[in-house]
């Protein structure tokens, strides 16, 4: 039978999760993609705690007007303010099993906008 989207995105999610590891030097830069929302947050995945977050829903950004490709952006550039003033430079970017395209895309670029290195 046949897999649902779902379903597909979990296995690529795992086959990737294999490779990328967020260690305290270099955390992982995760994102999650609903269909009105985007999440990022930087994990260190030896402890197993976020140590900077952003997302659409948060207030400076939710009240910003575009595309959600343009928001995405805006978390993107949110997301490495938070951490570069948490102390990190570089991270792993983890895109959860979605393609690096649209959405997930621009908040990388915003994100590397904002000063990370990955």
């Amino acid at each position: 039978m046949a897999l649902t989207k779902n379903e597909r995105r979990l296995r690529i999610k795992s086959r990737i999760r294999k490779v990328v590891f967020g260690t305290e030097e270099r955390p992982r830069l995760a994102v999650y993609r609903s269909n009105k929302e985007i999440y990022a947050q930087v994990v260190d995945d030896v402890t197993g705690k976020t140590l900077a977050a952003a997302s659409s829903r948060d207030k400076d950004i939710a009240s910003a007007k575009g595309t959600k490709s343009e928001i995405a952006a805006l978390v993107g550039k949110a997301v490495a303010e938070r951490s570069i003033k948490a102390g990190i430079n570089t991270i792993s970017f983890d895109r959860g099993g979605y393609q690096y395209h649209g959405r997930v895309k621009s908040l990388a670029e915003g994100a590397r906008e904002g000063g990370l290195k990955f």
